[in-house]
């Protein structure tokens, strides 16, 4: 069998997972062939854990600019895009051009004008793009959307869903590049992409109408002032002030930051760790977005950054009954040396439930399937769709489009123009989505 070949555009702590994939579980059917990035040390640092990880050759290294040579010369069928958001567009489209399929970390992009001009590229070039949303191959997350395709709540016609990040997670967003919302969108964007996703999934229908409010309530150098709290450093790394800040990340403490972003910084003046509450921060931490679907479920959705756990609640009723799950992903815990924990992917969940209560009869709890790996065992399933040449066939139409990117990431990118303007967006006058969904296409 002729290997498929695949070259990676971003090269941060994200790419991790398609790397390890492609050069451990996935070798004898995939090829990785290059390296594109701004920095050097970080391409490096990938070459060598292919040397360690998997006894293979270092691959050619391409600099963002060279990113068409590196297409020419190394002839990938499909590009892996893991860079910032805010360039996705930049790389999905070039690949397209130059003759690639495209597999892009969510979001698939930052705004409405970005995503027209991805949908454009499509249509020109006929190439295909897949979006990453892992969530969805979580055993527990699938056997929720199965319960709404067998019937469990009827017709579904409100959702209640709150996400809580915790003080490790959530606060990661506000050390990083994610906390300038010209880089992520902010995280209606760049975060609730995945939850978007997850309802528009369950309930299979696009977004209609949409109204946000959201502040940055907790974290930014005003909110601590106003706690009375003073921090003098712009990072953690490094800083004696900084160690019995219980919000510290230390780079030097995590061989991967270490490698990838401390080893980096005279190369790209980059700081993965900046101080929460410092300056700028550009974000919402706090927000709450209401949402009409076109088959007419209300959505009331909630998602705060900064709380002692972090998991979901999530509630869908409908005209016979509801169904309530409640996951527990992250306990927050600190080290003895006070410094957050802060680990480089997210596992099995801590706990899960799911719980029936049809319209006339005894409520009954519902046996939630487990997996391993991250995201809640969703990750292997994730990759294997994506890799595997012949993947099992998947009856909950799992594999996201860029159609199914465009409907999360509109539901985020209209609730930042009603924070913008105060007013109920329209999402049709934003982009116009296809008349079927996914389910109704057969996809």
């Amino acid at each position: 069998m002729e290997k498929k070949r695949y070259a990676l555009v971003g090269t941060g702590a994200r790419a991790r997972m398609f790397i390890d994939a492609l050069i451990t579980t996935y070798r004898d059917v995939a090829e990785l062939v290059a390296f594109c990035d701004l920095s050097q040390v970080r391409m490096d640092w990938y070459n060598q854990r292919l040397q360690t990880l998997a006894g293979l050759p270092p691959l050619p290294t391409y600099h963002a600019e060279q990113f068409d040579e590196m297409i020419a010369e190394t002839h990938p069928d499909t590009v892996i895009v893991t860079t910032i958001d805010a360039t996705h567009h930049l790389y999905i489209i070039r690949a397209m051009e130059l003759g690639c399929d495209v597999i892009t970390e969510k979001p698939m992009t930052t705004s409405a004008e970005k995503m027209r001009a991805i949908f454009q590229a499509i249509e020109r070039t006929g190439r295909s793009l897949r979006v990453s949303f892992n969530y969805r191959y979580a055993p527990a997350y699938t056997r929720f959307r199965e319960l709404v395709m067998q019937g469990a709540v009827g017709k579904p016609l409100a959702v209640d869903f709150s996400w809580i990040l915790d003080t490790n997670h959530g606060a990661d967003y506000f050390r990083r590049w994610h906390r300038e919302k010209q880089h992520s969108g902010g995280l209606l964007v760049h975060k609730a992409t995945h939850h978007f996703d997850l309802v528009n999934w369950w309930i299979a229908s696009y977004p209609q109408q949409v109204f946000a409010l959201g502040d940055l309530s907790f974290y930014g150098k005003q909110n601590a002032e106003a706690r009375g709290e003073q921090y003098a450093y712009e990072r953690y790394t490094g800083v004696p002030e900084a160690d019995n800040d219980p919000f510290a990340l230390t780079l030097e403490n995590n061989e991967m930051f270490r490698g990838l972003y401390l080893a980096a910084e005279n190369e790209t003046g980059y700081l993965r760790d900046r101080n929460v509450f410092g300056e700028p921060v550009t974000i919402e931490d706090t927000m709450c977005v209401t949402a009409r679907y076109r088959n007419g479920v209300l959505l009331s959705y909630c998602l705060v950054t900064y709380a002692p756990w972090e998991g979901l609640r999530v509630a869908i009723t409908g005209t016979k009954g509801r169904i309530e799950m409640d996951i527990v992903e992250n306990v927050n815990h600190l080290q003895g040396n006070g410094e957050a924990r802060m680990n480089a992917s997210k596992g099995p969940f801590k706990s899960a439930r799911i719980r029936a209560y049809p319209m006339f009869a005894l409520p009954y709890d519902v046996e939630v399937p487990t997996g391993d790996g991250g995201h809640g065992g969703a990750d292997p399933i994730l990759l294997e769709q994506l890799f595997s040449p012949t993947p099992p066939a998947d009856p909950f139409n799992r594999a996201a489009s860029h159609i199914d990117g465009a409907a999360s990431i509109l539901v985020g990118i209209a609730s930042n123009e009603s924070m913008r303007t105060g007013k109920m967006v329209f999402v049709d006058d934003l982009f116009v989505l296809p008349n079927k969904t996914a389910d109704e296409r057969g996809k």
